[in-house]
């Protein structure tokens, strides 16, 4: 029987009385399995003495004798203050709100102690011990090392100490190995029952690392070996060995899609600048997998402003060439708009026919462009969901862009899949990735990064200004205004008494970008040119005011966050973002990116709340001290855990309870090279060595809601 085949329940052990079963309920322990990996928060070293000279050391361990009970006025109230003292020193048990210690701890007896202490007014003392009287029995806990649980109300340590030794006792000896024998072997590692054994009640903190050890290298394992299925299955349905998709394409095959196509080498030609080595190197890496047996499946990673979309526009002319189209999703129509732009500058001069599809376009105009999506005469369109609507037929869809991928979830990336056949599959992202989640969440996928940005850009200045302060800001944002410049003042909400999110300030403290437009245009900067957008703005409006901003007509774009993606005005060097601590650092990096567009010098400003948290403190300092998105990625991904970040939430992969793939970066390596290797050599995982991995996945599948 595997673990999370135990799904019996809590009455089936000893101790679970009717009153304890709700609570327990409460915290997800349905049944036994669920209970045997209720995993301690910490477990409490009790195995080592430490006197009570070293207090400074750690947390006392000790045999106590108690010296004197002595009740003394502390405030308003009388307190109970216990002298003890072993070998080494004397000290206090400052016993608040608990009277019948007095009758517990009595002058002249000996008991075994753990605490934490402090020298205060004079004496050593401690508010916060646990003590059991001094008998010679072996069988106590009391100096062992020992797990402290999450709990909730009703519940307290010794409960579920006691609830988890007895179904311990009760089920873990058959328990099956969930690994193959030949890690188990290789790695040193403990089998399920002694790893959950010990992971609960270790004997030594050597033998509660390999525990910990051995059920985190379970856990990634499978998150990989899941991974590896998925990445495996889409190889499988590939249209035979060798055999490139695109007819007109075959000679890039044998060079590893090194070559261009015609249509490739044109807008290559037709460019005033050089690609960088990073994006020729996501080129090749494109050709060669759209080239390739099975349809390609790659995420393209590259910080603000390194040249994805234009990665992206000459993959969609690969298919162009081999008579297929392409289709380009962003998650906002002002987004798809500026790509759509940007799309029919480029590439129509070339002959290729550009469309653009939303949900708000005329009737007449959707009609006429979906005849000529369905015909074949469009070959590049680009939009929004509207991409993937049930009325919406492509002749030939071959290839499938997903920009912001983290904005889609999974169902509404393979409704737009769906509508081709076999597409390649490209998904781009300008939020940073962190390796650790790119091995978890698209470990299925092929991953290529552009590291650098084009040539002349300089790197964008960024200075920290108090609230107080941002007086400053303004003259020196005027500055750039007077020399010809343009400048975005972003704000965490759209008018005055809007919920925000949980931050360093009442939500009536906050500036918000309403009251802030009309301020900044009658006090602040009057006469120059100034325009408010958020996400009530209708759409048509929206892209009125972003062409007037990128035409230069508007000065000042005030914002929320919805310009953190997709705008690209190279004349705007001025990024103000108030009440920066309120942001998350994505967003921060994500909105400074707005400016350095040009050849100009540019700056952004995060101005913050007089009183500031140590986390506000922390996410201001890395923005300060950081450019590079991947490094700020890597602190945001400390700072929210991996379930907050990029749109992990939908993956339904990082359910874990144990492992964590930050700080497990290594293991989750070691686990994925294992779970890819026994893949590639037995996808069925039918040989002796890995029936087990098959009968897991069959019998007790991991990360599912049902059973553990």
């Amino acid at each position: 029987m595997f673990l999370r085949e135990l799904t019996a329940s809590l009455n089936h052990v000893k101790g679970a009385g009717p009153a304890k079963i709700k609570p327990l309920l409460s915290m997800g322990l349905h049944n036994i399995g669920r209970l045997l990996c209720h995993y301690p928060r910490y477990w409490e070293d009790r195995s080592r003495p430490v006197p009570l000279r070293d207090f400074e050391k750690g947390k006392v361990c000790t045999v106590v004798t108690v010296v004197n009970n002595v009740w003394v006025k502390l405030g308003r109230v009388e307190t109970l203050k216990v002298y003890v003292k072993d070998g080494t020193a004397q000290a206090v048990l400052v016993c608040f709100n608990r009277p019948f210690l007095e009758k517990q701890l009595i002058p002249g007896n000996c008991y075994r102690m753990f605490g934490s202490f402090s020298y205060r007014y004079g004496e050593l003392q401690s508010t916060s011990f646990e003590f059991e009287a001094l008998r010679p029995d072996p069988e106590t806990d009391f100096f062992r090392i020992l797990p402290v649980y999450p709990l909730s109300a009703g519940l307290t340590q010794n409960y579920i100490r006691t609830l988890m030794r007895n179904a311990l006792r009760q089920y873990a000896a058959p328990l099956e190995n969930e690994l193959p024998d030949l890690i188990v072997r290789r790695d040193g590692l403990l089998s399920k029952p002694d790893a959950l054994c010990a992971m609960h009640f270790p004997k030594s903190v050597e033998e509660l690392t390999l525990a910990k050890k051995t059920l985190i290298y379970e856990e990634l394992f499978y998150l990989e070996i899941i991974v590896g299925k998925r990445f495996f299955e889409r190889k499988s349905r590939g249209i035979g060995v060798g055999v490139p998709r695109n007819g007109a394409a075959r000679n890039q095959a044998e060079d590893g899609g090194k070559n261009m196509t015609p249509l490739q080498k044109r807008l290559l030609e037709r460019l005033p600048f050089a690609l960088t080595k990073g994006q020729e190197g996501a080129l090749r890496d494109i050709n060669r997998d759209m080239d390739g047996a099975y349809p390609m499946a790659r995420l393209l990673q590259g910080d603000v402003g390194s040249g994805k979309t234009l990665v992206s526009f000459l993959a969609a002319l690969k298919v162009l060439d081999s008579g297929a189209q392409a289709a380009v999703m962003a998650p906002t129509e002002l987004l798809a708009q500026q790509h759509a732009d940007n799309a029919a500058r480029l590439l129509e001069p070339l002959g290729v026919r550009v469309a653009f599809l939303a949900g708000n376009i005329k009737t007449a105009e959707r009609n006429q462009l979906l005849k000529s999506l369905a015909s074949g005469d469009t070959g590049i369109i680009l939009g929004t969901h509207a991409l993937f609507s049930k009325n919406v037929v492509y002749k030939k869809l071959s290839l499938v862009v997903i920009d912001e991928q983290h904005r889609f979830g999974v169902t509404q990336r393979q409704a737009i899949l769906d509508k081709g056949e076999r597409c390649d599959l490209l998904m781009m992202s300008a939020t940073p990735i962190p390796r650790t989640l790119a091995l978890t969440v698209f470990g299925d996928m092929d991953v290529s990064v552009i590291p650098d940005l084009p040539p002349g850009r300089k790197p964008i200045e960024t200075h920290l200004a108090r609230e107080s302060n941002e007086k400053k800001v303004y003259d020196f944002v005027r500055r750039e205004l007077g020399a010809g410049r343009q400048a975005y003042f972003v704000y965490p909400l759209i008018e005055a008494g809007e919920d925000g999110e949980d931050g360093e300030l009442p939500l009536r403290t906050l500036k918000d970008a309403e009251s802030m437009a009309s301020r900044l245009a009658s006090e602040v900067f009057p006469g120059i040119p100034l325009a408010l957008i958020h996400s009530k703005i209708d759409d048509g409006q929206k892209k009125q005011i972003m062409e007037s901003f990128r035409n230069g007509v508007t000065k000042i774009l005030v914002a929320t966050s919805v310009v953190e993606v997709g705008v690209d005005v190279p004349n705007a060097t001025c990024m103000v973002i108030e009440h920066a601590e309120r942001f998350g650092l994505a967003a921060l990096h994500q909105l400074r990116g707005r400016v350095g567009r040009g050849e100009a010098q540019s700056f952004c400003f995060l101005v913050y709340s007089d009183e500031l948290t140590e986390d506000g403190k922390h996410r201001l300092k890395v923005m300060l001290e950081n450019r590079d998105g991947f490094v700020i990625a890597e602190e945001d991904l400390k700072l929210r855990g991996p379930g907050q970040i990029v749109g992990t939430e939908q993956s339904g992969y990082l359910k874990l309870g144990v492992a964590d793939p930050v700080r497990d970066a290594v293991e989750l390596a070691r686990a994925r090279a294992d779970a890819f290797a026994i893949l590639e050599a037995d996808p069925d995982l039918l040989l002796p060595e890995n029936l087990c991995v098959g009968e897991v996945l069959r019998r007790a599948p991991p990360f599912s809601d049902a059973g553990v």
